[in-house]
């Protein structure tokens, strides 16, 4: 590593992610998508930068932070929690940052996410059908050797609980900006 892994230097560097971030969490925040050019120049980016003399990765550390950023929401994805863009979104920042890192912004994303959950929740006046759908979804989750993928997927499709789902990209951005600011990636 040429640059410090904490301060100014460190957040300069995370400056072309934070960007393509941003962008995505207003494109999610208004349309629930996030276009393919978008994460594919995040993704490719994230490769390219391992070969410049600032880059804090090698291109193994990249390329193990992009499978380990696809293969964290893919299950998510396999149960209809989320899209596909937000799997190649993960696995854009996974390239960025390294495996360690990305599991980091991963956990920081779903504490961030089910924050801004539980407050649409309250404001909606939906905490207990939130609460009484997660909990119906983790007995399915326990159970899903029994009932089967496909019912915990529909399951997880018809209790829906709040008007629009969570713009992944928003607590992902978040999450990226806490965790680089406190220094942890």
């Amino acid at each position: 590593m040429t640059l410090m892994r904490f301060g100014v230097p460190h957040l300069l560097y995370l400056v072309p992610l934070l960007g393509m971030l941003a962008w995505a969490a207003v494109e999610d925040s208004r349309t629930r998508r996030i276009r393919n050019w978008l994460t594919f120049s995040m993704i490719l980016s994230g490769f390219v930068q391992t070969f410049l003399p600032t880059s804090q990765l090698t291109p193994g550390e990249s390329a193990l932070g992009f499978a380990f950023g696809f293969a964290l929401p893919l299950v998510l994805f396999l149960l209809g929690a989320v899209g596909g863009g937000d799997v190649k979104l993960l696995a854009g920042v996974g390239a960025w940052v390294g495996a360690l890192a990305v599991f980091k912004i991963f956990c920081g994303e779903a504490v961030v996410g089910m924050l801004i959950v539980l407050t649409q929740a309250v404001l909606q006046g939906r905490l207990r059908p939130l609460a009484r759908n997660s909990a119906m979804l983790a007995v399915h989750l326990v159970h899903v050797d029994k009932v089967g993928l496909d019912h915990m997927t529909l399951t997880g499709q018809s209790t829906r609980t709040l008007d629009r789902p969570l713009p992944f990209a928003v607590p992902v951005l978040i999450a990226v900006i806490g965790l680089a600011a406190l220094g942890m990636i």
